[in-house]
Order: structure tokens, then sequence, then C-alpha cells
């Protein structure tokens, strides 16, 4: 089957041949034949199978008739990052160049400003990532009443990211006769939820079995074992540099993964002080950064790109060589997609790993998920494994510290202070004289309440409240005089007269 078979807009199959693609992927023959009867489709495949095209491809030739009206998109694009947003754009670009329909891309690092020029204009085609969209919604510059076909790209990675309450939403604010094309590598029970939700009798187009690798792949993992707990990240950087130069000619470039943002930065400026042309990609760089460091590893002026998963999903890098697991992820469905950078479009890749001891967990759920082990690699030639005696590295999250290993540490890094020199004995000064001694010192003028040093007080001693007394406290005060009678008189204690 080729193109042609597809029933495409001419202008539209132009496009394609002159991109240089003649047949189509399974998942493109399937999905697009029912994506042009106006059908729901609910597409699954393993990533770096064209799933991209599957609906682009229709998509143009839907919207080739018609116009958009300000603030209200026809054509709705929901991506889970900027950098797969940005992605299909290009697509749309290079498959719709014929065709005079209008795009905008929305995504965050980017002004509001020239987004609502866009939005104000009119789109065809609305990209979008969940967030900056329900922004533009809430500040009233956007309405999604017009949107006629809506897709949902990577699901399985919005589910990941925390996006279905927002998904949820937007359905809920188009309308109920749009035409829904939704993609994902996975099917989860709560994409499965959503799905049958906001779906109308889908036509499910499976082309290969859930969470399996590409055949195109050749995947491996090497037993790390660190020789000391205090040595574990450097000897395991030491272990991915021998990694690299053992794959000699086979390597072109690479993409490294790692699980946190803040190992991205330390692997990265490791491989930059060894003399590796490398760059760093995560969700915290600004959008600019992001997208010049993609850019320069696509043309090959960077050839190691260290990343988090932010790269991990959807991106069509062609040529990649290597793909390095420096961390094992920690879900088994991640490690499908970040070995999917390569061996796409049936080119040949190569997909290593690193397992430590605390990672073994997440290995095995790994070989649970694609159904068969990953073969083992022996270390790289001048690598030497350490004994198996040697304690394990707990892993950062599982170490636990105690507190006399951390002040022992302190104790190791705090710098050695030379000791102090003996200070000089001052010169004897000359003793008081016993008349020095008893000469009285000139009295300390008190302080009154107010902070004023008091006057006229000279040396006299203060009493009481001193020349503050109030006068009610000067007032004389009665006294009650008592008297005392004897036994005999037949009387005893009385009260007296009362004096002055």
């Amino acid at each position: 089957m080729k193109f042609s078979d597809l029933d495409l807009d001419p202008k539209v199959l132009q496009a394609v041949v002159e991109a240089g693609y003649e047949t189509p992927t399974p998942i493109q023959a399937q999905a697009i034949p029912e994506a042009l009867k106006g059908r729901d489709v609910l597409g699954i495949a393993q990533t770096g199978t064209g799933k991209t095209a599957s609906f682009t491809l229709p998509m143009i030739t839907l919207l080739a008739k018609g116009r958009a009206r300000a603030r209200m998109p026809r054509s709705l694009i929901l991506c889970p990052t900027r950098e797969l947003a940005a992605q299909v754009a290009e697509n749309f670009e290079i498959y719709g160049k014929y065709h005079k329909l209008s795009m905008a891309l929305l995504i965050g690092g980017v002004s509001f400003k020239d987004q609502d020029k866009l939005i104000d204009r009119g789109v065809d085609v609305l990209i979008a990532t969940p967030g900056r969209l329900l922004d533009h919604f809430e500040r009233g510059k956007l309405m999604l009443t017009g949107v006629q076909v809506m897709v949902v790209d990577e699901a399985d990675r919005m589910l990941d990211m925390g996006f279905i309450p927002d998904i949820e939403r937007i359905f809920s604010l188009t309308p109920f006769t749009r035409q829904t094309l939704f993609f994902s590598a996975t099917m989860p029970p709560e994409i499965t939820r959503l799905t049958e939700a906001f779906l109308h009798n889908p036509i499910r187009v499976e082309v290969a079995k859930q969470a399996t690798t590409a055949e195109t792949v050749t995947q491996g993992v090497t037993m790390f074992r660190p020789s000391r707990k205090d040595k574990a990240d450097t000897e395991k950087r030491a272990l991915l540099r021998a990694m690299i130069d053992g794959e000699g000619e086979k390597f072109r470039n690479a993409i490294i993964f790692c699980n946190r943002k803040r190992d991205v930065g330390v692997l990265y400026k490791s491989l930059h002080k060894h003399g590796y042309n490398c760059g760093a990609l995560h969700g915290d760089l600004d959008q600019s950064v992001r997208t010049a460091t993609l850019n320069a590893f696509r043309d090959g002026t960077i050839k190691i790109l260290v990343a988090s998963d932010v790269a991990a999903r959807g991106l069509d890098i062609p040529n990649v060589s290597h793909i390095f697991n420096f961390d094992l992820p920690m879900h088994a469905e991640d490690y499908v997609h970040r070995i999917g950078r390569t061996g796409r479009a049936g080119r040949e890749g190569i997909a290593l790993s690193i397992c430590a001891p605390y990672d073994q967990k997440y290995l095995d759920k790994i070989e649970e998920l694609i159904g068969k082990p990953i073969p083992r690699r022996d270390l790289p030639a001048g690598h030497v494994a350490a004994p198996e005696s040697a304690e394990p590295a707990p892993h950062e999250d599982e170490r636990p510290r105690r507190r006399a290993e951390r002040g022992e540490r302190r104790r190791e890094e705090r710098p050695a202070v030379p000791a102090p020199k003996p200070e000089a004995k001052p010169e004897a000064q000359p003793a008081e004289t016993r008349a020095e001694r008893e000469t009285p010192r000139e009295p300390r003028r008190e302080r009154d309440r107010g902070g004023r040093r008091s006057e006229g007080r000279g040396d006299k001693p203060v009493i009481g409240l001193g020349d503050h007394v109030p006068d009610f406290l000067l007032r004389p005060v009665p006294i009650r005089a008592t008297r005392k009678t004897t036994a005999g008189d037949g009387e005893g204690e009385e009260s007296g007269s009362e004096a002055a």
C-alpha cells in the first residue's frame, strides 16, 4: 500500500512525496482511512511508528475547506510537552505547505501577547499544552465551541504528568459532535476510562502489543557495583564514559537519560569537563534554551544530549545511534519510550543501560513489562569491577545516614584551621598606688524613665522614689492605737482612741 491509496488530498500527497515518504506505516495505513470517514479513532502503537502523521495528514485533508473565525479554532491538538507540541507544528508546516491553513502554537515560555494576536485572527489548527490552553481560556481569549476535530497525543504521558483533570475539563468545553483522535503507546486503566467517557464508538487501531520495544533496537544492560558508597557516583560516571568510548565507530550521537533534573546538570558538567561535545535538556530550563539545545542536537552541532524524561516522549530525532540509561527509569513504561528515540523508521539503534544494586527492582519490572530479559553486557575494557563482597551503595532515596556518619563527613570536608600563634604577653603595667585606689571616683549620673540624666542630685543617695514621689503618698495617714487591759478588769484587748 502507498499513500496514494489512502484517499488523501492531492496537495497533501505532493507534500508527503517531497518529504521522502511513499509507504505508510501500519498505524498510518489503518488510522488514516477511518479518520477521513469522520470516525473517532483510538490508536495504540509503540513509539517511533509514525503516529503523528496518522492524525496530521487526515486533519489537513478535512480542514482544506472552510474558514476559521476569531478566537474559535477549528481543530485542537493537545500534547504533553512543549517539545512535542513544537514538533507537531513542524509536521503541519511540512505536510500543509500547499494549503492556506493558519496555525497557532500555545506553549509555556512564550509571550501571551504574541499568542493572543494569532488567536484573534482565527486559526484552523491550534496546537497546545493543556496548561497554557486553559490559561488563555480563563483570560477570555479563547473559545472551544467551534472545534471540529480534537486530537490527544501521547495520552499515557498526560497521565504521568498529572494532566488528566485538565484533559477532562477541556473535553467538556468542546462540542459533543466533535471528532476525536486519541493516540497512546500504552493503555493504563485511567486512560481506558477516559476513552470510554469521551470517545463515541471509536475504531481501535492497535498495530503492536502494548509496551513492546522495536525489533530494530539492540538492548543491553551493564551490572554496576561500586567499590565504596562515597565513590558510587564518580565510578558510575566513569563507567558511562567507558561505555561511550567502547562503542567506537558505531557511535554517532546519543541521548543519555537521568531520572532527576539535578543529575542531568551534574552529568552534563562531568562530560563537558572530560571533553565530550554535549548539551543538557530538562524542564527547568528556559524555553529558548531548550529549543536551541534540541535544534543543535538535531543538526549535529551537539553529539550527546543529557536529558530528563522531557525528551523521552514523541520527539522524532532521526539517526540517533545510541540511547544510554544512566539511571533506570522508576516507571517501566518510560523505558519503552526512552529507547524508542533510536531505531526509528526502520533504522538500527542501540540502547544500553546501567543497573546498580539499588536499581534491580526497576530492572525486574522493565523485563516483566516487555516480556523478555534484557541481555547482560560485560564491563568495558579497562574498567575494573568491584568485588562481590563490597557493600553496595544504596539509592539516594533509600540511603540511611547516621548522625555519626554525617558528623564525620563534615569534619573530613572541613578545611584544617592552623593553630593560633601564641600571643606576646603585654608589658607589665605599673600597679595602682593605694592612694589612687582609695580615691573616690565621680558617681555615675542616673537616668530617669525617659532616658534623660537627672540633674542636681550630686552625691546624695537616692532613697525610695527620690524627688519624684507623688503628693498623695506624702499625705498623713491616721493610725488606730490600741491599749491593753489587765485581767482583773474582766476585759481583754480593746480599741483605744484614734491618734493623728
